[in-house]
């Protein structure tokens, strides 16, 4: 019980010990009657992650479940008395239900079935190999998503820079590029598109409008990596035995049963989008549809699937261990909880302290601004969790897909993009930021500190975005 995440098991005393009239409460939060002191917490959950590595490492690794749980503690106590008990465990279970668990059931399943994938090899780190793997894991994350194409291609990566001294800058663009840029030609890729393809944009949307903005950003990370792994590689020390034969690669790829589990993930996903059951569950207040159910329920059994077929010796090379998932489900579930009062000013547009947001992004005229949309959905994306964020976007825009994906069809190309490419601007940005930087923490890999990776993102991510916004975006 000690490592199941305390946040969560908390919820669950405070849900069954809540009243039953909670059932029918409806989770709504006014966002027009919250002020700056409701986010406070959400500030601090962000400040501790920032800071708790860097200042007071032992205790964080022993205790960041419980920080995280006194920041969520933070933001629910205040709504249980203040809004009412009933209230404030509709609006925690509607959080949990309709974003969390479904969030952490698709982390799940991508971080045990990648994990169970071994590629062996005797891969040398050179610029150029270190700069294919990362554009064929640019290229997959469309694919298989970005967590997939992280959690596939991270362990090997690792193993091949292990020798090299200077190796961060490999793991900091793997993030820009894998985690983020390369999700964003499908909604498989990213939770964000996967938002919008819900909401009623065509699958195949993202990839016709945004493809050759992908490319741009993309091939700029990458010659720019290219260049920057060149120089570090030329001043790493490379020791060469007299008579020692270069080995041949020998690449192999074990544990193919998991290959096919990564499929069964995506027909998953595809499933709950196109099956439409018109079954739905009332659970405080929060509609459950059962496709939804049947999906999350779907992913936690090819997770389980994975852990029974595949050998243990596979998951052993490849440093396997649930601390990197633990560390993220339960500072991701903070995250959520505290989010909730930003989140609802938000969505109050012109009524509430954010209102600002809604005349920054409209042109005098009435008309959209699609570069304010891009910067400030991008920006707000890199510190909440980018998958609501583009949805308030996107309501704020119109909430109507057939508009959106016609007239309107620049402002949601500036959204999604926004949504997706600055989700690697800072760890929190997107789930598969902090795995890795956990994953690459365990492997003894020096990674930056929160506001470090900030300087790194700032110093590659702000020249590239800018290009974009004045060579694709502002001329449309």
């Amino acid at each position: 019980m000690a490592r199941t995440p305390i946040i969560l098991v908390c919820g669950a005393c405070v849900l069954i010990l809540a009243p039953r009239s909670a059932a029918a409460a409806a989770p709504v939060l006014d966002g027009a009657a919250l002020h700056w002191p409701w986010a406070l917490p959400f500030v601090g959950i962000l400040l501790s992650i920032a800071t708790g590595p860097l200042l007071f490492p032992k205790i964080w690794h022993n205790h960041y479940g419980k920080i995280a749980l006194a920041w969520s503690a933070l933001t629910l106590v205040p709504l249980a008395t203040l809004r009412g008990i009933p209230t404030a465990v509709a609006i925690f279970i509607h959080a949990v239900l309709t974003d969390y668990v479904s969030f952490i059931a698709l982390l799940l399943a991508l971080y045990v079935v990648a994990g169970g994938i071994l590629v062996t090899g005797n891969l040398r780190a050179t610029p150029w190999l270190n700069t294919v793997v990362l554009a064929i894991g640019t290229a997959m994350a469309s694919f298989i998503g970005t967590t997939g194409a992280a959690m596939v291609l991270i362990r090997p990566l690792l193993r091949a820079n292990a020798a090299r001294l200077h190796n961060v800058h490999v793991i900091v663009f793997f993030i820009f590029l894998v985690a983020n840029v390369g999700g964003a030609l499908s909604p498989l890729g990213d939770p964000p598109l996967f938002i919008g393809f819900l909401h009623g944009v065509d699958f195949f949307w993202t990839l016709k409008h945004i493809l050759y903005d992908t490319a741009f950003v993309a091939g700029l990370l990458l010659v720019a990596f290219f260049v920057l792994d060149v120089y570090f590689y030329r001043r790493d020390r490379r020791v060469q035995w007299i008579g020692e034969q270069k080995r041949p690669l020998e690449l192999r790829v074990q544990g193919e049963i998991n290959i096919l589990l990564l499929a069964f993930v995506i027909v998953s996903i595809l499933l709950s989008a196109t099956w439409k059951s018109g079954i739905t569950f009332d659970v405080y207040g929060t509609p459950l549809e059962l496709q939804n159910v049947v999906r999350d329920g779907a992913l936690v059994a090819i997770a389980i699937a994975s852990l029974m077929l595949t050998p243990n010796e596979h998951r052993e090379v490849n440093g396997f261990s649930w601390e990197p998932m633990l560390e993220v489900a339960q500072l991701f579930a903070a995250i959520f909880i505290c989010a909730i009062p930003v989140l609802a000013m938000l969505r109050a547009g012109h009524r509430g302290m954010l209102g600002w947001l809604l005349d920054a992004v409209t042109q005098d005229n009435g008309a959209p601004h699609d570069v304010a949309y891009f910067w400030l959905t991008g920006l707000l994306s890199a510190f909440l969790d980018n998958a609501p964020t583009y949805l308030v976007f996107f309501e704020l825009a119109s909430g109507q897909a057939s508009k959106l994906t016609s007239e309107l069809a620049s402002t949601l190309a500036a959204i999604s993009m926004g949504a997706v490419y600055m989700g690697a601007f800072t760890y929190v940005g997107n789930a598969p930021n902090f795995m890795v930087y956990a994953i690459a923490t365990e492997r003894g890999v020096k990674m930056p500190s929160f506001f470090g990776y900030l300087v790194w993102s700032s110093a590659f991510l702000l020249p590239v975005f800018a290009l974009l916004t004045i060579v694709r975006i502002a001329p449309q």
